[in-house]
């Protein structure tokens, strides 16, 4: 981490109940949820607007997964790809199909709604300046709601966010989220690139 941050043992008030909502998840406080610690006000702020966020989210894990990945690859975030490639790869059954999907979703044998889907969320993460009514005009042609397409952009757009902040932070995924298999790991490595695992 590139600033000082508020250690577990430091942590008090809502800062440690953030803290120990986090390590009851995954098992310790990653460095995504330290790093908002600097300016101490935003972990709980941002907590809650994940929560929010995530909690009203008309699609299911899986697609949450996908648009996180497929997003997180185009900004090069190293941290988010090696945390929702394992994700992924619990809702998809494979880490083939996650590499697969990574590689181009286009490709990967996935319906074509989830195409669309993906397409969309790439184009908000690359290029959200170009997107037009004909975009929108897809998404529903394969089914998907207007609620369904907000979360869609909303999911993509968060991860620009979160991803960008955590990078800019010098936050690095932490050894339990980094896979065994090299050829695995060097797909997710998209930007910053690891400690030594």
């Amino acid at each position: 981490m590139f600033l000082e941050t508020v250690a577990e043992e430091d942590a008090v008030g809502a800062i440690a109940e953030v803290y120990r909502k986090e390590k009851a998840h995954a098992g310790f406080v990653p460095g995504s949820a330290r790093c908002f610690t600097t300016r101490p006000d935003l972990l709980p702020l941002f907590d809650a607007f994940f929560d929010g966020v995530r909690g009203g989210f008309s699609l299911g894990a899986r697609e949450w997964c996908l648009v996180t990945l497929i997003a997180a690859k185009h900004i090069r975030s190293t941290y988010c790809s090696h945390v929702y490639s394992q994700r992924l790869a619990k809702e998809l059954g494979s880490k083939e199909l996650v590499l697969a999907v990574q590689r181009d979703y286009r490709t990967a044998g996935l319906p074509e709604k989830d195409v669309a889907m993906l397409a969309y969320a790439e184009k908000v993460a690359t290029d959200a300046h170009t997107i037009a009514q004909a975009d929108i005009a897809r998404l529903r042609a394969v089914g998907f709601t207007d609620r369904q397409i907000c979360d869609i952009a909303l999911c993509a757009a968060f991860r620009c966010f979160i991803s960008k902040f955590v990078d800019a932070m010098g936050a690095v995924p932490e050894p339990a989220f980094v896979d065994d298999d090299e050829a695995f790991r060097a797909a997710m490595t998209v930007g910053r690139k690891l400690r030594d695992h």
